[in-house]
């Protein structure tokens, strides 16, 4: 299991979490020599094991460090930093192989987390990327500024299908559970529902307000739009909202604990357990010092988990007993990464692969029109180790000027490998 986390600064955190035993980590760091694009390279001793990481300043004005608490035996052990984009961090979505990150750059990173590698790039948008989906391990749709959806192959890595899908920006979007829908929300009042079986508009829906945020219950019965600090919950059945939840401030990060509780969390330091057909706050607590940018969830070993990042540089794992869920979750691990983090998911590796609907709505029809010719809009692998001594030549190889990357052919680029602390 790795926690990945993006923040401002550039860099995409992983984080390796492993229950088991193990003694307090220091926070001592020592500086080494060399700075690579503003990063110094720096020794975490934890325990008995040695950490090669970045920091985000050069360690020769002050020294820095990563710190590290555990609780109950959950111990979050420090991967890899990567200088990930050239802008900050927006978005990430991980499925059984692969994480990719969007950004302010324009551009979506892919990395291979079987073989810690970084895979490639995709260069189809033309502004920020504002959220990126998995479904299965077959496609990855991602939204922009640029207004666009893109659907794309990932065996290939080819998009598939681009859709101009609102007038203003793509804020966010969310792919039902059997594949054959989506929603998306954008700054043109709308809500849109797309059938993914023929790439097209099945459904506008016209806003008050501009919508942040949607997501589909685990079920698919239900769905939440998010406006400002407004939760409109919808029923799939009759498309209308069924009832609607209002918090003080902000939201920042919505997730379905399960297909009735909804956790939330804005622009302050609580997180909220509602049920989603009473509208009733189930439970709340304070998790960080600084607002919330996000929250992940998912079930390990008959625990339920939920994972939240905040602008105090934290990322913490809770552990929640939905049979007493009016109790505040327990604190299983946290890790300090000392950055502004802003987005946040969790790579489960699975040895057993779920197995997808081949003719489900992810291969849909446009999937079938894909010129075998075309070239992918993808960076060529190829590894380079990311050492202390060829750091400097790595740099120059990740750098993607604006002029290639709104270029429609394939990206002539090196591949880097991911540090790892083994």
């Amino acid at each position: 299991m790795e926690l990945v986390g993006g923040c401002y600064e550039q860099i995409l955190f992983g984080f390796a979490v492993r229950p088991g035993e193990y003694s307090f980590l220091g926070s001592h760091c020592q500086s080494a020599e060399g700075e690579r694009g503003g990063l110094a390279w720096i020794f975490l001793r934890a325990s008995t094991c040695l950490f090669l990481l970045e920091t985000i300043e050069p360690l020769s004005t002050q020294h820095q460090s990563i710190c590290i608490t555990s609780h109950k035996n959950w111990m979050p052990i420090p991967d890899f930093t990567h200088h990930a984009h050239t802008a900050s961090l927006s978005a990430v979505a991980v499925n059984n192989r692969y994480v990719v990150t969007g950004s302010r750059d324009e551009t979506i990173q892919i990395y291979d987390m079987k073989k810690k590698i970084e895979h490639g790039a995709l260069l189809h948008h033309n502004g920020t990327i504002t959220c990126l989906e998995f479904y299965g391990n077959a496609h990855l749709l991602s939204g922009a500024e640029d207004g666009l959806i893109c659907i794309w192959d990932t065996k290939r890595w080819e998009c598939l299908k681009s859709i101009k899908a609102h007038k203003g920006h793509v804020t966010s979007l969310s792919i039902h559970p059997s594949g054959k829908l989506a929603l998306s929300v954008g700054t043109d009042k709308t809500l849109r529902t797309w059938n993914l079986v023929e790439g097209r508009s099945a459904f506008i829906k016209n806003l008050k307000q501009n919508a942040h945020i949607v997501k589909w219950s685990p079920s698919g019965e239900k769905y939440v739009v998010v406006v400002t600090n407004k939760v409109d919950v919808y029923k799939l059945e009759t498309a209308s909202v069924s009832g609607a939840i209002t918090t003080e401030k902000r939201i920042s990060s919505v997730r379905f604990i399960t297909d009735s509780v909804l956790a939330i969390a804005g622009d302050d330091e609580v997180i909220r357990l509602y049920d989603c057909d009473s509208q009733k706050c189930l439970c709340e607590f304070k998790a960080h010092e600084n607002r919330i940018k996000d929250i992940y969830s998912f079930e390990k070993e008959g625990l339920q988990v939920i994972i939240t990042a905040s602008s105090d540089g934290y990322i913490k794992l809770w552990n929640l007993e939905l049979d007493k869920i009016q109790d505040s979750p327990s604190l299983l691990c946290e890790v300090n990464t000392k950055a502004r983090l802003t987005c946040l998911a969790v790579w489960l590796d699975r040895t057993s692969e779920t197995k997808e609907n081949p003719d489900n709505a992810a291969t849909s029809s446009y999937g079938n029109r894909v010129n075998e010719d075309e070239q992918p809009l993808i960076t060529r692998k190829k590894k380079v180790c990311w050492t202390d001594d060829s750091d400097k030549s790595a740099k120059g190889d990740r750098q993607v000027t604006p002029k290639k990357r709104k270029s429609e052919g394939a990206q002539q680029k090196k591949k880097t490998k991911l540090q790892s602390s083994k």
